[in-house]
């Protein structure tokens, strides 16, 4: 049994508990909250309520959830880049090309499956631990939790956006300064593998500055402070500096003009988004202290920074 603890936010004023926790507790399904409701296992300040009673927002709700197996995947001798671990937290650095989580198309092969494969007991914890995705084609620090607790702890960060998460991406275009993009995000709306800057999409911010000018593209450092899908990709492309190699956002590959040997042969082989999470922040769910790691630029991108130095 683990005790996992959430604040009601004041705009849930008004919700019914078994709504408040299926959005304060989504890694669980709403019967199994139900039955954790009635068995008395879910607590509203001390207080045991029924599911259907209505809460005013700032209450503490503690949750004794228990362990059991909720991933159905299967383990998958798959190598893993492991920057950090102890007995609560896994900091992984992934490949491109590697997907997170299983979906349609991709229901072996995944991050999950290698996860499953490190360590066992992940197969009780929600998405094997997985607490936030980076893109397939996105190469960098990912974190993973290790228990219930750990799980609760972060998500629960990222709600309160206290996770600090640094991006280095090469964009098209120079550019002159950098700013930073505040424009919401939702499903495109013909096309529902994309997503698009929309009025009724969900806040979306997005800090990024100049590291490096070339002739025709930028390196840019990016701060997340959401978390949206594809939300760098997309802002970027809003702004007209779509990121090198995002033929999703970026439209058709066209060669830039004046580009030496070197450079030709570098944009013709790159294959995907020029896009690595370099900087993971945050504080520890058991000791509590602030937590950093970093990790380079991979070798593909490294390697086009240099065509596109030298052909400046």
């Amino acid at each position: 049994m683990t005790r996992l603890t959430a604040e009601v936010p004041y705009e849930m004023a008004g919700m019914r508990l078994d709504q408040v926790l299926a959005e304060l507790f989504a890694d669980y399904s709403r019967s199994k909250l139900q039955i954790w409701v009635k068995l008395g296992r879910v607590q509203v300040n001390g207080l045991i309520l029924k599911p259907r009673d209505k809460l005013e927002g700032g209450e503490e709700i503690t949750l004794d959830a228990e362990a059991e197996v909720v991933i159905t995947s299967e383990p998958e001798a798959i190598p893993l880049d492991i920057i950090f671990e102890d007995e609560s937290l896994l900091i992984v650095n992934k490949p491109a090309g590697l997907v997170v989580h299983p979906a349609v198309g991709n229901w072996h092969g995944t991050m999950l499956n290698a996860l499953l494969n490190h360590d066992s007991n992940l197969e009780t914890l929600p998405r094997a631990g997985i607490v936030h995705r980076i893109d397939k084609d996105t190469s960098g620090l990912l974190m993973v939790a290790k228990t219930l607790q750990a799980h609760n702890s972060l998500t629960q960060q990222l709600q309160d956006r206290a996770i600090n998460r640094e991006y280095l991406a090469i964009s098209k275009g120079r550019m002159t300064a950098g700013g930073t993009v505040d424009e919401p995000i939702a499903r495109h709306p013909t096309d529902r593998k994309r997503y698009a800057v929309s009025r009724r999409g969900k806040e979306a911010i997005t800090h990024y500055r100049v590291e490096q000018r070339f002739r025709l593209h930028t390196l840019i450092r990016v701060k997340l402070e959401t978390g949206r899908t594809h939300q760098i990709r997309v802002h970027m492309a809003h702004v007209r500096f779509p990121l090198l190699g995002d033929q999703v956002y970026g439209g058709r590959f066209q060669m830039s003009p004046g580009c030496n040997e070197r450079l030709a042969n570098a944009l013709r082989n790159f294959k995907r988004q020029a896009l690595h999470a370099a900087k993971l922040g945050l504080v520890h769910p058991v000791t509590e202290e602030y937590c950093e790691w970093q990790q380079p630029l991979p070798e593909d991108m490294t390697d086009m920074l240099e065509a596109l130095a030298e052909n400046d």
